[in-house]
């Protein structure tokens, strides 16, 4: 079933690349379209297969490479991370495949166009099924790959060429830091497999790695330079910069690439390594100030954007901060959890937008948009949807999941958490504000576009709207219905696999101490004063003195197996399901207020956003130019590099390799030859008067020589 799931896209885009005259645009759409489909069903069965029956499995294709104890193979990791991440890749892309059949209708280059996206969901899914870090790589590049020819796909557009090569520059970067992290990983555990190295990380707390001629802790390196390339590829801030940029790519690569798979590419990767980061605390704390300062941040930009896709794009990046400071606080689980539900609907709104500008003829500004709701109710409906879901109002997708995410937070009880947290509870405010400026602005009030434009606003043909409904269901019932399974009370105490042979009837256990409080009140009250000693009987577990020499490790058991990895004493999902009322009901007054905010200031008092940017010029403007980091970026290292790039071009090469090498050799061939040509006169007595001075020469030096001999 597995293949099903995985080589139907490759197929797809190996059919219309050597047969796409043959099949024609509407044979491209039909082969990509049916093979996602295939892929996305058999995605659903796998999950059903490996959760439901908690029964993960490898499957090993082929031998990839082997170099003397080098030995790395081609295979698939079925478990409940990667079948989770493959029901997410497989379902949006197969969504966005048939949206597209109508979306590029006009465009004269369908096949191609995809033919891309069937080969960016393969390179995904090589990503989230890889064994090893070396196959994950593989994958990564390949989506970086895609994300460029996509991104820059109407390449007659300057901007768009600009963004597909930002794009792939800055990833560049992050993926840097990947490949030495890939490399570190091996000087460490000698190996790139993933089981080989967790099983190993608990033995490795000690080791030291020498990095640019310095010591650093051996797990936090490998675990920072990991990390380096998530926040590439996740549009971490520092590394953000292309993905607003990115949307000068047609709308469904926005939906695709930028909202559910290559963005949340980073998050998988820190959950997939969580039993790496687990012995790595500084490195899990880097990723959560991280997390939480890009949430902030890009939630900040987002209100003041105008561009409806470029707005959606920073709450993307708000929304991919909050799972790195999951990540961070151990709450792997509400992580994916939250990828999970946002990529239902924050791909929702992306073809949502995409279906607005459909409508208004190409538009994008939503200063020019405006009266049009009744004209596309289709599409407003299901822009409300996506919008309740991403402004975490229940019961949609959106409250379960941003929820748990910042009750992690809460219950993680470090400065950090705590950091997390209020940054969390401002961008969820925040973005309920942007919302629903966005829904007012586009839909509601007099029309601002031109009335040539309004005529022709018309809802999309059903070939687009049908994928709609079908993420805008996930974005409805996926934060309910999966929350038990993913981070809810499905958690219960098993010991520890070198502990296993002792869970015998009546055995004493010495559980250590977790600085969280455990899934009831009463253990949590418990638990503070120290290591508790419990006796498993078929009754239960019963609490009795302490006994010596009896502590071993305890691990969770959930719906996720061992696919990931938290020690007991980081358990904040547990922990936050006891969290103070007000903490778990502050996200959604937050959300209540921002939307109340967005409705007084764009609908009932229109002067207040003018008011506000006049009394706030420095603020606004600071937000509106994006806290100028494309301003500070193009001065530290464009205009470094290039002004680099023109001396080495100009003074470098040109007047010194060139002049002295090929162009000065070449000049003195030039000159040499013009001044030889002058003995070619014509005239015989000067070809004799050469030759009499030839037999002289030679004959001087001869007798020179023999004279010199004797």
């Amino acid at each position: 079933m597995e293949l099903f799931a995985v080589f139907p896209p490759l197929f797809g885009f190996l059919a219309v690349s050597f047969f796409g005259k043959q099949l024609g645009d509407k044979g491209a759409q039909f082969v990509t379209c049916a093979g996602m489909i295939v892929a996305a069903f058999a995605a659903i069965a796998l999950f059903f297969e490996v959760i439901l029956m908690d029964a993960p499995y490898t499957t090993v294709l082929s031998d990839w490479i082997s170099s003397g104890d080098f030995d790395v193979k081609w295979s698939l990791r079925i478990d409940q991370l990667s079948v989770v991440m493959m029901c997410v890749v497989n379902i949006v892309s197969a969504c966005v495949h048939v949206y597209s059949v109508g979306y590029m209708s006009h465009d004269d280059h369908k096949a191609r166009f995809m033919s891309y996206l069937s080969l960016f969901t393969f390179a995904m899914l090589m990503l989230v099924t890889a064994d090893n870090l070396l196959q994950l790589f593989f994958g990564w590049e390949g989506v970086g790959l895609c994300s460029y020819l996509l991104i820059g796909f109407w390449n007659h557009k300057h901007s768009a060429n600009a963004a597909a090569v930002k794009a792939f520059v800055v990833n560049r970067v992050g993926d840097f830091g990947l490949a030495l992290g890939t490399m570190a990983a091996f000087v460490l555990f000698g190996s790139v497999a993933f089981d080989t190295m967790f099983e190993l990380a608990p033995q490795m707390t000690e080791k030291n790695l020498e990095f640019f001629g310095f010591e650093f802790h051996a797990l936090t390196l490998v675990c920072l330079l990991l990390f380096m390339g998530a926040m590439g590829k996740s549009a971490q801030l520092g590394l953000h910069t292309w993905l607003p940029d990115a949307m000068e790519g047609p709308t469904p690569v926005s939906a695709l690439i930028h909202a559910a798979t290559m963005v949340t590419a980073g998050v998988f990767l820190v959950a997939r390594m969580s039993p790496v980061f687990e012995y790595a605390p500084d490195a899990l704390m880097v990723v959560a100030v991280v997390g939480a300062a890009t949430a902030f941040v890009a939630a900040t930009i987002g209100m003041t954007q105008f561009d409806i896709k470029r707005v959606i794009a920073y709450s993307t990046m708000s929304q991919l901060g909050y799972m790195f400071f999951a990540l961070g606080v151990s709450a792997y689980g509400a992580a994916i959890f939250h990828l999970m539900t946002h990529a239902f609907f924050k791909a929702l709104l992306f073809l949502g937008a995409g279906s607005v500008i459909h409508a208004m003829s190409d538009e994008q500004d939503m200063r020019k948009m405006g009266g049009i709701y009744k004209k596309i109710p289709v599409t407003y409906t299901l822009m409300w949807i996506g919008s309740l879901a991403l402004a975490g109002i229940p019961p949609f997708a959106g409250y379960f999941s941003k929820d748990i995410v910042l009750e992690s937070a809460w219950a993680d009880h470090t400065w950090f958490g705590n950091f997390a947290y209020w940054a969390g509870i401002a961008a969820a405010f925040m973005t309920a504000f942007y919302s629903w400026r966005l829904i007012i602005m586009t839909f509601h009030g007099k029309p601002r576009a031109d009335q040539k434009v309004m005529k022709h606003v018309h809802e999309s043909p059903a070939i687009m709207l049908a994928p709609l409904f079908v993420l805008a269901t996930g974005a409805v019932l996926a934060g309910f219905v999966f929350y038990g399974g993913f981070v809810g009370g499905g958690h219960h105490d098993t010991a520890h696999e070198e502990a296993a042979t002792h869970e015998s009837e009546g055995e004493v256990h010495t559980v250590e101490q977790p600085h969280q409080p455990a899934a009831t009140e009463e253990s949590h009250k418990d638990e503070a004063h120290g290591g508790e000693t419990y006796v498993v009987t078929h009754e239960g577990v019963h609490k009795e003195e302490p006994q010596e020499d009896k502590t071993i490790a305890w691990e969770k058991e959930s719906f996720w197996g061992k696919a990931l990895f938290v020690k007991p004493e980081n358990d904040t999902i547990v922990a936050a399901h006891s969290a103070p009322f007000w903490v778990k009901k502050l996200p959604l007054l937050m959300g209540a207020m921002g939307i109340g905010l967005g409705y007084l200031a764009y609908m009932f008092f229109a002067g207040i956003p003018g008011a506000t940017v006049r009394t706030f010029r420095p603020i606004h403007t600071l937000l509106f130019n994006k806290w100028f980091f494309d301003e500070i970026y193009d001065r530290l290292f464009v205009r470094t590099a290039l002004a680099l790039g023109r001396f080495f071009w100009i003074k470098g090469d040109r007047n010194t390799i060139d002049r002295l090498g090929p162009d000065g050799v070449a000049l003195r061939t030039l000159k040499t030859s013009a001044a030889l040509s002058r003995f070619q006169s014509g005239y015989v007595f000067q070809y004799a008067f050469v030759m009499m001075i030839a037999v002289i020469g030679i004959l001087s030096w001869f007798v020179f020589k023999s004279g010199g001999g004797m």
